[in-house]
């Protein structure tokens, strides 16, 4: 079976095309700046090197003709036929309380979805987009939809709701939902494959660090919570995100300033985070840049990063009764080794030993860092979210 993963964003699509007979990537690539004038796919070749087709996509529609063109094209390409694509797969990223697992499309799916919009008015429309064009493509090849929110859905009701009238919650479905579900539960149950851990019977903290950022404390299999809320904002310090901050001090900056609704989501959104502490960037490898030059605006960037995913690992612990294996994944939880040896310095106390040296040669790799004789052990786990997705679809329609 073939099954080719979208993931659709406002402005851009990326994909990837799987024979899942050995779970083999045959083709891989991304659209971006969709709509803009100056839009492009690039992609790789079959021999691993990459090219790349600049041409104006107004839409999403032609987007996936562009891709589905690149995959069967006779001299790049890497099927014969449309016809070997026996199902597609997209990444939803919110599907609320209406989906606690991956589903086949369907009309009424849709229109769920369509539903929680209001809950992800930036995701939703566009990974909607990305069904509606394959739809039209390829009307007789079943599609599965694998939301980011799903995974989290086996939260108690005291861990996912806030202090806030209860009317809220009846009225508008505020409350956490979490997000970076797909990437936490390959994760989890990756990082128990490595170990030869019984995934049911397993504490797992994740930690998925990149741009955006979430922790999650699995416990036998299952989110009991994790640091993103009702919208990507809330929890740890990110690329442009806040993160936690205390709500009484934007209600005081929007009083002061005279800022209006769009203006404090712009603000807490894409201008905070480690961007809007440093000055500098929302990247973490010119924060470490500006940090060698002395810059102390970076130096405390990263300091206040490291500091709050401390916080929640720790807060975390005490959620799951002590932990078996703290894992690292995401651009960040895979590259910056800097992060993993503050958080592993910091838990010697709790009986984290840790191999620093091979730290610090760890880019992206899956490798233990703790020590034999640890007591919590400590990884690093390349995250697969498109796989997960693949094989969802798979399961689903098969």
């Amino acid at each position: 079976m073939k099954v080719l993963v979208l993931n659709c964003g406002s402005s851009s699509i990326k994909y990837k095309l799987y024979d899942m007979t050995t779970e083999e990537v045959l083709g891989q690539g991304g659209i971006e700046k969709l709509g803009l004038k100056d839009s492009f796919l690039k992609f790789k070749l079959p021999n691993g090197e990459k090219k790349t087709i600049e041409k104006f996509m107004p839409e999403h529609t032609v987007g996936v003709e562009l891709i589905l063109e690149t995959l069967t094209n006779a001299e790049y390409g890497c099927i014969k036929s449309l016809n070997e694509i026996d199902a597609v797969g997209h990444r939803l990223v919110h599907g609320g309380e209406k989906f606690n697992t991956s589903v086949v499309i369907t009309p009424e799916v849709i229109e769920k979805m369509q539903e929680c919009t209001d809950l992800a008015p930036l995701h939703n429309p566009a990974n909607l987009k990305g069904v509606a064009a394959i739809t039209k493509i390829l009307p007789n090849v079943p599609q599965v939809g694998v939301f980011d929110t799903a995974f989290h859905q086996t939260m108690p009701d005291y861990a996912y709701m806030y202090a806030l009238p209860y009317e809220y919650y009846e009225k508008y479905g505020v409350r956490r939902y979490g997000f970076h579900g797909t990437s936490h539960r390959y994760v989890a149950k990756r990082t128990c494959e490595f170990f030869g851990l019984d995934y049911n019977n397993s504490r797992i903290i994740t930690c998925h660090l990149g741009g955006g950022g979430s922790v999650t404390a699995v416990l036998n299999g299952k989110s009991i919570d994790t640091s993103m809320g009702l919208t990507p904002v809330e929890g740890l310090v990110m690329g442009t995100r806040s993160g936690d901050v205390d709500l009484g001090a934007i209600t005081y900056i929007m009083d002061k300033e005279k800022m209006d609704v769009a203006a404090v989501n712009n603000m807490i959104n894409k201008k905070s985070g480690v961007l809007g502490v440093s000055g500098v960037s929302s990247d973490m490898r010119d924060i470490l840049a500006a940090m060698a030059e002395g810059n102390k605006r970076a130096d405390l960037a990263m300091n206040m990063f490291n500091y709050r995913l401390l916080k929640y690992i720790g807060a975390y612990m005490a959620v799951l009764g002590g932990v078996d294996v703290i894992a690292f994944t995401g651009g960040i939880g895979e590259k910056q080794n800097e992060t993993r040896d503050y958080i592993c310095r910091k838990l010697e106390y709790l009986g984290v030993k840790f191999d620093a040296a091979l730290n610090d040669k760890v880019r992206g790799d899956e490798v233990e860092i703790s020590t034999k004789d640890s007591k919590i052990r400590v990884a690093v786990i390349a995250t697969d979210e498109e796989l997960t997705i693949a094989r969802d679809t798979m399961d689903l329609v098969k």
